[in-house]
């Protein structure tokens, strides 16, 4: 087990600044995910932990040791990678044993930790076949076998799941956060999918245009977003955005479509008419008179819920979660915005406002 560090890590391709200075802490035995749209640079920072990629500038270390120049072998660290990157012409034992196999280790040794692995991820079965007479999920657990054998330093995960289909994602999704909990090991996973994120990270790291938008708990990123782009990340469906202006005093912000919104926690320092955009996620939506209403443009049933599409006057549109069946297309909704469910942002640079 170990920590991780990052220092102002950066990375340019050319001309393109992929990375503007990452700075991340990660404890011994910690559970950090990589969460952001493609081509945020999240793998970009897998790859320079791992030592794939090196970084223009800053430092990384491991367990305290700057291991910034050097090669991937001499990490210690165990990477799982999308694709599986099992060797087709050997055995699942062979492709569990190879590395520890190139180290020299015994052969006793090397049959106590793969028979150990296997039958942690219950493939003990599997040991005698070959990739291609495996599912997608075996092979999945065989590629993480190959990396808990070698008991690393660190874990890293890159997108180890999106070539699984939904049902098998949600199952190895929790196969790997009970293996790197009873493990132990200190690891970072990458994915664009915010369940994953959500459900398997003790802290998120939401990546934008190559920076940390926001380094926090699950349940902090969804309950208090840093921004509008983590705001609108993290959630489904996604938070809806109104544009609005606040209103002498702070204590309250006039929205587009028409009703001034009190915000909540005490006034925000701004000078009157400055403009906010004001977040409220489509479950906190209520039915009912007083407020405004919404002209039904898409009706998703989804069973134990609906989700509805729809537009406010002003033209702005807005998503609504209903835990009950709800009218169709063409209806209008009388709906309500509760005031303490806001989230108040910057209308310029996005940022969250807190109370002044």
């Amino acid at each position: 087990m170990a920590t991780l560090s990052l220092d102002s890590v950066k990375k340019q391709f050319g001309t393109t600044q992929v990375l503007h200075g990452i700075d991340l802490q990660v404890a011994d035995g910690e559970m950090i995910v990589v969460v952001g749209a493609s081509g945020c640079g999240k793998s970009t920072l897998l790859r320079i932990v791992a030592g794939l990629e090196t970084a223009s500038s800053g430092t990384v270390r491991i367990d305290g040791r700057d291991v910034t120049a050097l090669e991937p072998a001499d990490r210690d660290i165990a990477m799982v990678f999308q694709n599986y990157a099992l060797y087709p012409h050997m055995s699942v034992f062979e492709n569990m044993a190879y590395g520890l196999k190139i180290r020299g280790m015994k052969p006793a040794e090397i049959r106590r930790r793969v028979d150990e692995a296997a039958q942690m991820l219950e493939i003990g079965a599997l040991l005698d076949r070959k990739p291609r007479q495996l599912s997608g999920g075996q092979r999945q657990r065989v590629a993480m076998g190959r990396a808990v054998v070698r008991e690393p330093k660190l874990f890293l995960f890159d997108e180890p799941l999106s070539n699984l289909d939904a049902k098998l994602r949600v199952q190895m999704r929790a196969e790997i956060r009970r293996l790197q909990k009873r493990l132990g090991v200190t690891s970072l996973f990458v994915t664009h999918d915010q369940v994953e994120a959500m459900t398997l990270g003790d802290r998120l790291v939401v990546m934008h245009q190559g920076r940390a938008a926001q380094v926090a708990s699950p349940m902090e990123v969804w309950g208090r977003p840093a921004d509008t782009y983590v705001a609108s990340f993290i959630g489904s469906p996604a938070m809806n955005f109104l544009a609005a202006t606040l209103e002498p005093g702070g204590g309250a912000a006039a929205l587009k479509a028409g009703p001034t919104i009190g915000l909540t926690d005490g006034p925000r320092a701004g000078e009157a008419g400055m403009p906010l955009t004001l977040g409220i996620r489509p479950e906190h939506i209520q039915l009912g008179e007083g407020g405004l209403d919404l002209a039904v443009d898409l009706v998703e049933p989804l069973g134990s819920e609906t989700v509805i599409h729809g537009t406010i006057p002003g033209g702005e549109t807005l998503t609504v979660r209903l835990p009950v069946p709800a009218s169709g297309i063409g209806a209008v909704l009388p709906v309500i915005l509760p005031w303490d469910a806001f989230h108040i942002f910057d209308g310029a640079s996005g940022r969250r406002i807190d109370p002044a």
